[in-house]
């Protein structure tokens, strides 16, 4: 653990931490790790519930994840849940390359006034479903899409003349209901190319949970990459999380999680995701290799969770006091933003609300940002002279 910790360089000078809760759309949610689950399959009414729960209880945000996996695709479903909720900002993760890049500026425009500016952008710049890619091309594609659309969402017309992608068009249809930019874009990834693509574009750099040096080198590297592009950016953390009354009770609950584990099924279950060979899932592995015979690599930060998720290879376990403590470190260190999870879904938000959401400076960086506007801007869908 850090010695000592002085805050990076960031946007968000506010001491505060947007509290989010993720929804396992594709499929995964469960009461014991290594085990899919008759009773919480990806369906629309389940995910819906989860996305539902997270909003009664007052999460900001809730990431909903993609992946070519039994389950309910992103676009898909946040449009079908946007008009049951009430407050809560859905965070989609879309893979470029997947969508037409003015057509998707158009749906997540759509999708952003149907949810009155309750609108997160998760950039993934991984494979596309069902091919090994070059990682350049991926890079440059991811680039070109998120320069269309904050051509799209910003100007009076798109003209983008990449290597891809050529256009010259209205920007009308595409106007988005947000202000100051259009929605947030939130990035992660690992490898030079992914680094530089978020220091240069986006608002949030979201990391899997490691050793705090390690996470601490890393938001280094990307304030020193951000201030090349004269930017400062964020950082966010996605990280499971058990949290009880009692230490020991949350020790207790990580291994009644592994109660029916298996090692290979647990692998097979891993391989699904696009992102299972990046390099960003080897450093979480190799981070778990560190770890003592209890799965924790320091004080609270248990990984034998990444034995079957992909991505996110890590979790916080313990008393209220000792996760608000280590959440205390993290917002020191400059992260500003967190989607949380634990298994079942419900039943752990349940329980992180009851010990931990009331405790933390909980806002939203789209709202402390005044990318929602308070009252209806105008816009082509909205109430702007038709063209």
């Amino acid at each position: 653990m850090l010695d000592q910790i002085t805050t990076v360089p960031i946007k968000t000078t506010q001491r505060i931490a947007e509290i989010s809760w993720f929804n396992d759309i594709i499929g995964g949610d469960t009461e014991y790790l290594g085990v899919l689950d008759e009773q919480r399959r990806s369906s629309f009414e389940h995910c819906k519930d989860i996305t539902l729960t997270a909003d009664r209880l007052g999460y900001n945000k809730i990431l909903l994840p993609t992946a070519y996996t039994v389950g309910q695709e992103v676009l898909t479903f946040a449009s079908g849940v946007a008009p049951f909720t009430k407050n809560i900002n859905l965070i989609t993760a879309i893979r470029t390359g997947e969508y037409h890049p003015p057509m998707l500026a158009r749906s997540l425009a759509g999708l952003d006034h149907m949810l009155q500016g309750r609108l997160t952008i998760n950039i993934i710049n991984s494979d596309l479903p069902g091919t090994r890619e070059d990682p350049e091309l991926r890079y440059l594609r991811c680039a070109e899409n998120i320069e269309v659309l904050k051509q799209a969402w910003t100007q009076e017309e798109i003209d983008f003349k990449g290597e891809l992608y050529q256009f010259k068009m209205a920007a009308d249809p595409v106007k988005p209901y947000q202000q100051n930019g259009g929605p947030m874009l939130y990035f992660g990834g690992t490898s030079d190319g992914a680094r530089e693509i978020c220091a240069k574009y986006c608002d949030t750099f979201l990391m899997w949970p490691e050793t705090e040096e390690a996470m601490y080198e890393t938001m280094q590297d990307m304030t020193q990459r951000a201030a090349k592009y004269g930017r400062k950016i964020d950082f966010g953390l996605r990280i499971h999380v058990i949290v009880r009354d009692t230490e020991d009770a949350a020790k207790a609950q990580a291994k009644k999680l592994l109660s029916f584990f298996n090692e290979q099924r647990a692998a097979e279950i891993r391989a699904r995701g696009e992102d299972s060979r990046s390099l960003g899932v080897i450093r979480q592995d190799e981070m778990r290799k560190h770890a003592d015979a209890e799965g924790f690599i320091e004080p609270h930060l248990w990984t034998t969770i990444g034995k079957v998720f992909s991505g996110c290879g890590g979790g916080l376990v313990g008393d209220p006091d000792q996760i608000i403590n280590k959440l205390n470190r993290y917002m020191d260190m400059g992260i500003r933003a967190f989607i949380f999870s634990g298994f079942p879904l419900i039943e752990e938000s349940e329980i992180f609300a009851k010990h931990i959401l009331s405790q933390i400076p909980n806002a939203s960086l789209s709202e402390l940002h005044g990318r929602i506007p308070k009252s209806t801007p105008s816009t082509p869908l909205t109430t702007a002279s038709l063209k």
